[in-house]
């Protein structure tokens, strides 16, 4: 049986940030953006860690909880700004929002 090495994570993270990449690029829903900006900030917290316990230290790990507390202020956030989006405009679709265009 072969160990998990800081390779595997790191081929995990980078996969991680392809899909999220690729999701806040193509895709025109709000809330599969916003479920794509998690995947990226996933990608940093796994890197974090993985380097935290190849360096064996915690500051990595301790800076990925400041990471995830960040992301849970993001999504409550950014889906009260959505409920209301949508509340006022009837759609979730990124295109079809234009409150700040003259």
């Amino acid at each position: 049986m072969h160990p998990i090495t800081t390779a595997h994570y790191l081929g995990l993270s980078a996969a991680l940030l392809l899909i999220g990449t690729v999701g806040v690029l193509t895709r025109r829903n709000i809330v599969i953006i916003l479920m794509s900006i998690e995947l990226i900030l996933n990608a940093v917290n796994l890197n974090l860690i993985a380097f935290s316990k190849a360096l064996q230290s915690v500051n990595g790990q301790i800076f990925a909880i400041f990471v995830i507390t960040d992301a849970v202020a993001e999504a409550a956030v950014g889906l009260g700004i959505l409920i209301a989006l949508f509340r006022n405009k009837e759609t979730v679709l990124a295109d079809e929002i234009d409150l700040l265009k003259w």
